[in-house]
């Protein structure tokens, strides 16, 4: 699956995992959880205990139980002065790491110097019951504690023992020996989880107009303007037109909001009374549970706020009430899709409002399996370390499987399904080194991206594939080692998946009323700093660098990397015309008289016959097509370090592209590259103005700026008129086109005439200063 010019290394590789999908195993994990490897667990859960006996001097205890299975062993928190002591944790076992035959379980009492032994309970690994979801949960019994010589002791245990797989509803809360160097208090930060986005909504505020302001200097009229703010997001209106006490504005201002609706719209009226200085009129707030929510384009009506004031009277603040009041349309847009990633990686499309969806036409489902090669990103007594895990992103549902500890080769083999409402979106998978366990960085590093467009996706169709893990550094392209996924779409009506294709991408909201590049950069960069804040505090906390990186934001910033990869890209969208060109080009200078000979057969045929022309064309592009099917692509895309232009680029532009925002370089070589860009904006604007000049010759043809060449062009033009009128269309056809494929001994090098008019005429260059 290399492609033609790229590095090996950073190529996609299928792969054969053994995976339940497929396989006549009998075993029902393979039904439900089929996209990844099983792996089996020995899990314990520690419910509770009762009547523990106390070992201090005071009579009490300080009991916590230790799970103890070979050289692993997990412990519970401890409880002080307590006999009945509740924990309710689970402790699971990876099975290929098992290498003891009996399980420990042991209740102890917390003591400063040597914690005392309260009793014990004893397992044969050998008779452990085996459970496969969907079986029911195995129910907890009370086990009879016993002493190091096999006595019965008072206090008992409720304990539940099994073995299972990765399909258990214990497992993502449960503490993993892989992880036992982490410790209780660190084990929240390595369990899988799954997130949701929160609601967004576009919020409405049209401000109408204001009576009756009180201003402070009344001997001129005030320049009013009206400032809103919805939590961290501020906007303006321009300053009002009439100079009166009644201003009117009739403007519109938009906001992102996310529910629960936390924050109330502050909207104040302000008057600039010096260029600097501006004095609030009246304010009002507005809570966002009481307004009205809009699904299409129909207004809705408006209403009247009253204004009020705050003013200082002896060091208190003292509200005043006046007759100022404010009229505004508010309303919430449920017929709009909230932008809160690039539009280039969309994996959500549907409008806000849950009445306007359509129903699912599908099933992603994504077995995150595994990674290997994974390089040290961290330094950890003294050698390399990586603790990793992976976050994968759909619609506004994330997952986050658990943190692997310690593991260059970490084994996932964790399922995920989502709903798919539209094959033109893409979901991205990120994995990330955790920086928030004991002994990390307290920032979580970048280790790899991949993005997966379900449009390319063969419905039913499972595809295993590693995929390179690939990361800019300052120092270059770097992979950071290859993570394997396994991913199937299920179509579930095939007709609305096609029906699907002639729909807009967008909710009708965004074509009947649409919103200015502008607004849609700016509700962007706040939708996402909204959904990064609400992962942020959830538990674990989705950190705000690894939300940012699944979102692309920093995408529309400036790469001279990314503009190559650009041009690129538009030249090779361009080299298909430029191939006919130059085929065409031979086809006139008979470098094959065959073929020269079979295209004009077939030009005559086509000027004898028009009404064959358009079923020849549909007919070669069916052709085509089929003829490609051949050679469809059976793999999903991938990061193209070619196609990127990441594999030779310069490093001063790696180090420019690595800038912050504002620039933190020096003067020399912030001028340096200031200097570059102008010498490429001078490249730039010599074409522009190339483009300009032949369009404006074509403008003078008939513009009579050069008299002589409008008059020539004017009388061929009534010539032209007359012979086309008299001669038929098929005659006139024939004769150009056999003009056009003549033989070379009939041509010369020169131009022809009407090149030679063309580039006579003038252009408004002439006119720049």
């Amino acid at each position: 699956m290399q492609k033609p010019g790229q590095n090996i290394e950073f190529a996609l590789k299928e792969t054969s995992p053994k995976i339940g999908a497929g396989a006549v195993t009998g075993d029902k994990l393979s039904c439900t959880y089929d996209l990844v490897e099983q792996m089996h667990y020995l899990y314990v859960r520690v419910v509770k205990a009762k009547e523990l006996p106390g070992k201090d001097v005071t009579g009490s205890c300080d009991p916590y139980v230790e799970v103890k299975l070979g050289n692993y062993r997990g412990m519970t928190k401890h409880f002080e002065k307590k006999s009945n002591p509740e924990w309710k944790q689970v402790f699971a076992f990876s099975k290929e790491r098992i290498q003891a035959s009996i399980l420990e379980v042991v209740v102890k009492d917390k003591d400063v110097v040597l914690d005392d032994l309260i009793g014990r309970i004893m397992f044969d690994l050998n008779e452990i019951p085996k459970r496969v979801p969907p079986d029911s949960p195995l129910a907890p019994q009370w086990y009879r504690l016993e002493d190091r010589h096999g006595r019965k002791v008072k206090g008992e245990l409720m304990l539940a023992v099994w073995m299972g797989t990765q399909a258990d509803e214990a497992f993502s809360d449960a503490w993993h020996s892989d992880a036992a160097s982490v410790g209780p208090e660190g084990v929240t930060h390595i369990r899988s989880k799954v997130y949701l986005s929160p609601k967004l909504w576009y919020v409405r505020v049209n401000v109408i107009e204001a009576q009756d302001l009180i201003p402070h200097d009344k001997t001129k009229f005030p320049e009013v303007y009206v400032k809103a703010m919805l939590g961290n997001q501020t906007l303006r209106t321009r300053i009002s037109q009439t100079k009166t006490l009644n201003p009117m504005w009739n403007e519109d201002l938009m906001f992102v909001v996310a529910e629960p609706f936390e924050e109330a719209l502050i909207l104040a009226v302000e008057d600039r009374v010096a260029p600097n200085k501006d004095e609030t009129l009246g304010r009002c707030a507005i809570p966002l549970q009481n307004v009205q929510r809009r699904l299409d384009h129909r207004p809705l009506n408006s209403r009247w706020f009253n204004l009020e004031k705050h003013i200082m009277v002896e060091g208190e603040k003292k509200e005043i009430k006046f007759a100022s009041r404010i009229h505004l349309r508010i309303f919430l847009e449920g017929g709009y899709h909230v932008l809160d990633e690039s539009t280039h990686y969309s994996s959500d499309l549907r409008p806000t409002a849950k009445q306007l969806w359509k129903p699912s036409i599908g099933l992603l489902e994504v077995g995150i399996i595994s990674a290997h090669g994974l390089m040290p990103m961290k330094t950890k007594d003294g050698k390399g370390t990586t603790d990793a895990y992976c976050v994968a992103k759909y619609g506004q549902k994330w997952i986050r499987t658990r943190t692997i500890v310690d593991s260059f080769t970490p084994k996932w083999n964790e399922q995920y399904t989502w709903e798919v409402f539209d094959t033109c979106t893409v979901i991205t998978f990120g994995a990330f080194d955790n920086g928030h366990i004991p002994g990390g960085s307290g920032k979580d590093l970048r280790i790899g991206k991949v993005r997966i467009r379900l449009s390319t996706l063969e419905a039913d169709r499972i595809y295993t594939h590693s995929y390179p893990l690939l990361v800019f550094h300052p120092s270059g392209i770097k992979k950071t080692g290859e993570i394997q996924l396994a991913v199937r779409f299920t179509c579930l009506s095939l007709i609305n998946m096609l029906h699907m294709y002639s729909q807009p991408l967008l909710p009708k909201m965004h074509y009947i009323h649409p919103l200015s590049v502008l607004q849609l950069d700016s509700l962007r960069h706040q939708a996402m700093n909204i959904v990064s804040a609400r992962l942020n505090r959830a538990e674990p906390p989705l950190r705000k660098e690894i939300v940012e990186y699944m979102l692309d934001v920093d995408s529309h910033m400036w790469s001279m990397r990314r503009s190559k990869a650009n041009f690129f890209r538009i030249m090779n969208v361009l080299s298909g015309l430029i191939a006919v060109g130059k085929w065409f080009d031979q086809i006139c200078n008979w470098r094959n008289p065959i073929t020269t000979i079979l295209i004009h057969v077939l030009f005559i045929i086509l000027v004898l016959y028009p009404e064959l022309i358009l079923p020849t064309v549909f007919l070669y592009l069916f052709l085509i097509g089929i003829w490609n099917f051949r050679w469809r692509p059976r793999h999903p895309p991938h990061m193209d370090t070619r196609l990127s232009h990441a594999d030779a680029v310069h490093p001063d532009e790696l180090d420019e592209e690595f800038d912050t925002f504002p620039t933190s370089r020096s003067s020399e070589i912030v001028r340096m590259r200031y200097d570059r860009l102008r010498s490429i904006g001078g490249r730039v604007q010599t074409v522009i103005g190339d483009l300009a000049t032949q369009g404006e010759r074509f403008l003078s043809l008939l513009s009579w700026r050069d008299p002589r060449a409008t008059t020539l062009f004017v009388l061929f033009c009534l010539i032209a008129a007359i012979v086309l009128y008299v001669t038929p269309f098929q005659v006139v056809a024939l004769l150009v086109g056999i003009y056009v494929l003549r033989h070379p001994r009939f041509r010369h090098k020169l131009p022809s005439v009407p090149l030679n008019l063309f580039r006579r005429l003038p252009a408004r260059s002439d006119s720049l200063l």
